[in-house]
């Protein structure tokens, strides 16, 4: 029972640190977005993807961006947290 509690408190605090600073939630009205918060909204993209279907303000790419390193620190998240040459499953032949 108190094993069942915790991994439930800490999927709750998990699914909480996932969707605290999702892309469009009009937190950076002030000043863009730039090449940290594209690599987090990158990272968490799936997780964004889900909310969206509940909060369509959520997006997966914050319009408000500072333009190239937004889109580098997200490209570099994507590619690397969901796929990338690292995921490829080719196999060496032996000669």
């Amino acid at each position: 029972m108190r094993t069942t509690l915790i991994i439930l408190m800490t999927m709750l605090v998990l699914c909480l640190l996932l969707t605290a600073c999702a892309p469009g939630s009009a937190e950076f009205k002030p000043k863009p977005a730039g090449f940290f918060w594209g690599f987090w909204h990158g990272a968490i993209a799936p997780v964004s993807i889900v909310w969206h279907f509940f909060n369509h303000k959520i997006r997966i790419y914050e319009t408000n961006n500072s333009g190239i390193w937004y889109d580098i620190g997200f490209f570099l998240a994507v590619a690397g947290c969901f796929g990338g040459a690292s995921c490829s499953n080719r196999r060496r032949r032996r000669d």
